[in-house]
């Protein structure tokens, strides 16, 4: 399926047919594309770029689609490996974190810090924490495919 060109957000770089690997919802799923391009939120004289994920009711485009800034999309990046991470040694933990210590890091960007931490203020935390560990055990073979996938592609751009 073509990603609209018509709308606000103006794709340069687009992946179509999205659907077709989106990960367990791979073949059934309402996201249809992903585009890199031009944000809609641009003001004249200023130009964001921005990553967009195209959602398809069957029907129509959805308003559910998401658009963010490439520095979002990367923080994101940087928070999903710092979960993983945080969730590879929290068997050692009775409820899959410190209560004590919540905060698993806290990670410099921009001369300040993105903290990484267990959302304690969730009333389920104890029920939730179990259902996200498990969810993240029951992807593991797609998470790890991608994150083999970025990791060379960071490696062949010398990062």
């Amino acid at each position: 399926m073509k990603i609209p060109t018509s709308l606000k957000h103006k794709p340069v770089i687009v992946a179509e047919d999205y659907g077709q690997i989106d990960g367990r919802s791979a073949g059934d799923t309402d996201t249809q594309g992903l585009s890199l391009g031009l944000a809609q939120w641009n003001d004249r004289g200023k130009v964001d770029i921005s990553a967009k994920v195209w959602r398809y009711t069957g029907e129509k485009w959805s308003r559910q689609s998401e658009e963010l800034p490439l520095h979002r999309v990367l923080d994101l990046s940087i928070l999903i490996c710092r979960a993983l991470e945080h969730f590879r040694e929290s068997y050692r933990y009775e409820g899959l974190y410190d209560p004590e210590n919540p905060v698993i890091d806290r990670i410099g960007l921009q001369g300040e810090a993105m903290t990484v931490s267990v959302c304690t203020d969730n009333e389920k935390i104890r029920e939730d924490i179990k259902l996200f560990n498990q969810a993240l055990s029951d992807d593991g073979e797609l998470i790890g495919e991608r994150l083999s996938t970025l990791s060379r592609l960071l490696k062949e751009m010398g990062y």
